[in-house]
């Protein structure tokens, strides 16, 4: 053999290794592909139907939305109703309630004064307990005159 032929059979062992490492990696890479390919045709597959499920579930809280507005507008006219029915009660019996009260409230002071002119004008301890003005009854000294003349007096 000579050196010739000895480098030739180095360069073609050399590539045969090489083609055979090349075949290996072509081998493994089209398994990883294959792999690849059904990994995503199994994700595709329970992907769509997970996707035709939120489409649902957004167009029932789209629906459900729909319906609470219609609900919030209907409590808002109510409301307005409530509050313009109370404050038309307010105007028709409120004055006249007022009235209806000062009458009352008058009636039972003259009926009251009356009572102690029959009596003979003497003031009970109830009268100045709660706080009762009895026409022609002293005024105390303390509150004899204005804020000014109370100290110069």
């Amino acid at each position: 053999m000579s050196g010739g032929e000895v480098a030739g059979l180095i360069v073609a062992v050399f590539w045969a290794i090489l083609v055979s490492f090349l075949a290996v990696v072509l081998v493994r890479l089209a398994q990883t592909l294959k792999q690849a390919t059904r990994l995503v045709a199994d994700v595709t597959e329970q992907a769509v139907p997970l996707l035709g499920e939120a489409t649902a579930a957004v167009r029932s809280a789209h629906t459900q939305l729909d319906r609470v507005d219609t609900i919030t507008a209907d409590v808002q006219e109510v409301t307005a109703n409530a509050s313009a029915l109370s404050s038309t009660v307010a105007t028709t019996f409120g004055g006249p309630l007022v009235k209806v009260a000062a009458f009352g409230y008058g009636v039972r002071r003259a009926v009251g004064l009356r009572g102690r002119e029959e009596d003979g004008g003497k003031r009970s301890r109830k009268d100045t307990a709660r706080g009762n003005v009895i026409v022609g009854a002293a005024i105390p000294a303390g509150r004899r005159g204005s804020r000014r003349t109370r100290g110069k007096g």
